[in-house]
């Protein structure tokens, strides 16, 4: 199967993809709980509004019209890049979104980097010593890290590195070190899942037929760990660290909320508090979008890693 065929199958299969996620992006507004129309015009609940101000302003926001004329119209706002206005600062959404991403993707790329780092480091480390004081130490390590909840590793880490030694900032942006804290929030359990993982992918490598005739012509055990077992195991790895990265691209809201870094997941939250329904509506929509770019960045990183997939054959 040649690569073009190959990438076209895969886009094609999107298609129903992308049309579910507009459609639950959209459900999700017309569905959840309250009105728009009074959140708009009553937000703090003290005001009276009358039956033609209620009415004015329904049909201004164009839910007058049925709900699938509503969404017909809304996605093709939506396809042309119009996610519509905040009803409470009547910002535009995609400004607001163009403007916020950039603090995610670096709280994004940090957290990544520290989950490779240490997730494949532990995970190898893992593998090589099987069974031996540093495999158990590291299982142990890992399963603390997959036990604390974000929102208290975020707590201690405040009350530890920036109360009593008062090395960090606390919150805010204050340059690199201030996503240093917010970074260890997001990839901290991601890197027990990471390392548990890329033990067994590799472990299973070493078990294979391969491995035995390698270490039988004499090779080293640390070259036949890292050149073949490791290279051979980065299928399922590779597909766990991309949907992880789509994962925190789509906002990191525990780590935006307490650090207080205004990325997507800040914003997403206080749309879900204030019932800003056109916020979430974009919020979803961009969530899902960024999990189908991701996906098909892993299906071509699979050409590079298995070239099985390039002759049509099934991957191993």
């Amino acid at each position: 199967m040649g690569i073009a065929k190959y990438i076209g199958k895969k886009l094609i299969m999107l298609i129903p993809v992308l049309f579910g996620i507009t459609v639950l992006a959209f459900l999700l507004g017309v569905l959840s709980p309250g009105d728009p129309v009074e959140a708009v015009l009553n937000p703090d609940g003290t005001q009276i509004v009358s039956d033609e101000e209620y009415a004015i302003m329904r049909e201004r926001m164009g839910l007058d019209d049925p709900v699938p004329v509503q969404y017909v119209k809304w996605l093709k706002n939506a396809l042309t890049g119009d996610l519509g206005r905040s009803f409470f600062t009547n910002k535009e959404i995609r400004d607001q979104l163009a403007y916020r991403l950039p603090y995610t993707i670096r709280l994004a790329c940090f957290g990544m980097c520290l989950t490779v780092v240490f997730g494949l480091g532990f995970g190898i480390l893992m593998a090589r010593y099987r069974d031996k004081w540093p495999d158990r130490l590291l299982r142990l390590i890992t399963t603390l890290m997959l036990s604390v909840p974000g929102f208290w590793l975020a707590i201690l880490l405040i009350l530890v590195l920036v109360e009593q030694l008062h090395l960090l900032p606390t919150s805010g942006l204050n340059g690199f070190s201030s996503y240093i804290m917010p970074g260890i929030t997001v990839a901290f359990s991601t890197i027990g899942v990471c390392a548990r993982l890329t033990r067994t992918a590799v472990l299973d490598e070493l078990g294979r037929q391969y491995v035995t005739v390698a270490s039988a012509k004499g090779m080293k055990a640390k070259t036949v760990t890292f050149r073949h077992a490791f290279r051979n195991s980065l299928i399922p790895i590779t597909t766990f660290l991309g949907n992880y990265f789509a994962g925190i691209l789509g906002g990191s809201t525990i780590a935006e909320v307490i650090f207080n870094i205004p990325g997507i997941g800040n914003y997403a939250i206080s749309a879900v508090k204030s019932r800003d329904y056109y916020v979430v509506q974009a919020y979803v929509l961009f969530s899902g979008l960024v999990y189908v770019v991701i996906n098909i960045v892993i299906d071509l990183l699979y050409l590079v890693l298995n070239p099985k997939i390039r002759v049509g054959e099934k991957v191993g």
